[in-house]
């Protein structure tokens, strides 16, 4: 397979300046100035980017860094991959924005996703193009569920993320980003996901008669359980914002049996894990199911123009014209880039190379279980985490995470952190990333982790 890296200007990273350098001091100045409070990626990332190629990025200052967050997964196959580029320039000269009218882009589009589907599936599902965002997508499936089945309640998962519009937030875990809006969609239900790590029943290997799964069956059964029939369930099969979390099979396929023997819709949020990321075009793929609804967006163009679906079972298509609109969901150049991500992807063997690199990095961050202050190393495919943990009382060690984020980046390695406490450092490389990028990448991350847990362990003594 030749990846862009091997074409790239620049074959390894260098930081030659302190961060931020001058440059992208006065450009984060500015954006402090002029833009939301709510920004993010820069206040522990404080660089300034002008051009990238591949896996790397170069800032404002000269510095070049290996990009192993990859736009939070939407660069699938890298940074301005020449064939997405030259599929995205064609398609510029003919139409740009067709609204939901039908288009020779579009459908070329379609066709390629079903292409990736095992063919029962592929045979019963439908498209619906929504609004550019995957928490667009996401308030699409679940109007579509209680559309389809006049139920209103929707059960998640404890340390999901879907997104941050209205209903997206309010089936998303995470608290704090709820608890400042008032009135938010009701009828949510949560129940345990299976981290095994941080086990939500606080239970043990040796002591666990119960699990996740047959709590949910235990409550949806029980007259008593307080939890009304719902029009969806919603899950992840790898939870990205929660932690890099991969659900263990017998719970997939136990909330999936459930779900079928109730009638209720299942829809798998893909919006992180799919188009490749775990090493299979969707990740429930790996899991032996097959959903009701599929979630997808990030990486569906490959090269991060905006594109969000669901793919839904044709028996779900109860919609009236116009239930469900957005006046961006007839992105064309989306449609041109996606559709060539695709026969790139079978043409350089991109799922193959995926699952090698994944088998990579497990040896590469196999002696990090040595620490005492990593708790957890886990992941699928090209996504992975490093879940840190205080190891005299096993509460997550956030601001170590955070520490080991800020010396990969003086060191050359873009990643990202998240899960609970922001305790998890998080690798989402793109999937075309070649060994060679994935040994130096993995020789930052180590030595950064070593260097900041000797540096914290000083500390504690």
């Amino acid at each position: 397979m030749t990846s862009l890296d091997q074409c790239s200007p620049w074959t390894a990273p260098h930081v030659d300046h302190e961060l931020p350098g001058p440059r992208s001091a006065e450009f984060l100045a500015l954006q402090q100035r002029h833009e939301s409070n709510a920004r993010t990626y820069p206040r522990r990332l404080p660089i300034a980017i002008e051009e990238a190629s591949g896996s790397f990025v170069r800032d404002v200052d000269g510095n070049v860094f290996i990009d192993f967050l990859a736009g939070a997964g939407v660069l699938s196959l890298g940074h301005n991959h020449p064939d997405l580029v030259a599929a995205m320039t064609a398609q510029l000269g003919r139409l740009t924005h067709g609204l939901d009218f039908p288009t020779p882009a579009k459908e070329e589009f379609i066709e390629a996703q079903l292409s990736m589907l095992a063919p029962g599936l592929r045979d019963r599902m439908k498209f619906h193009f929504c609004g550019p965002t995957g928490a667009n997508a996401v308030d699409a499936a679940l109007k579509l569920c209680k559309t389809a089945t006049g139920r209103g309640d929707v059960i998640s998962f404890q340390g999901g993320f879907h997104g941050s519009s209205h209903a997206a937030m309010a089936i998303t875990g995470l608290v704090s980003q709820k608890q400042p809006v008032p009135n938010g969609v009701p009828g949510i239900h949560f129940f345990p996901y299976s981290y095994c790590a941080r086990c939500p029943l606080d239970l043990t290997p040796d002591t666990c008669t119960t699990n996740c799964a047959g709590y949910l069956e235990r409550s949806l059964r029980d007259g008593n359980g307080g939890v009304p029939l719902p029009a969806a369930v919603i899950l992840e099969m790898v939870q990205g914002e929660g932690g890099i979390i991969p659900a263990r099979a017998d719970f997939v396929r136990r909330v999936r049996e459930l779900t079928l023997e109730l009638g209720i819709p299942l829809v798998v949020d893909e919006v992180q894990s799919g188009c490749g990321r775990t090493g299979t075009w969707f990740a429930f793929e790996q899991y032996g199911i097959e959903p009701d609804v599929i979630v997808a967006s990030k990486a569906l163009s490959g090269i991060g123009t905006p594109v969000a679906v669901i793919l839904y079972d044709r028996r779900l298509d109860v919609w009236a014209p116009g239930a469900h609109t957005g006046t961006f969901r007839g992105n064309q150049l989306a449609f041109a880039a996606g559709a060539e991500a695709v026969r790139v992807f079978r043409r350089d063997d991109v799922l193959g190379n995926v699952r090698q690199r994944g088998e990579q990095i497990t040896r590469a961050l196999a002696g990090l279980h040595a620490d005492p202050w990593v708790s957890e190393v886990r992941g699928r495919g090209l996504m992975w985490g490093i879940e840190f943990a205080d190891p005299t009382d096993g509460g997550p060690a956030g601001e170590l995470a955070t520490e080991v984020q800020a010396r990969a980046l003086r060191r050359g390695l873009i990643v990202e952190v998240g899960g609970r406490a922001d305790c998890v450092v998080r690798l989402m490389p793109p999937l075309n990333v070649t060994a060679e990028v994935v040994d130096t990448a993995c020789a930052i991350l180590v030595g950064a982790i070593a260097e900041a847990t000797r540096d914290k362990a000083r500390q504690e003594a």
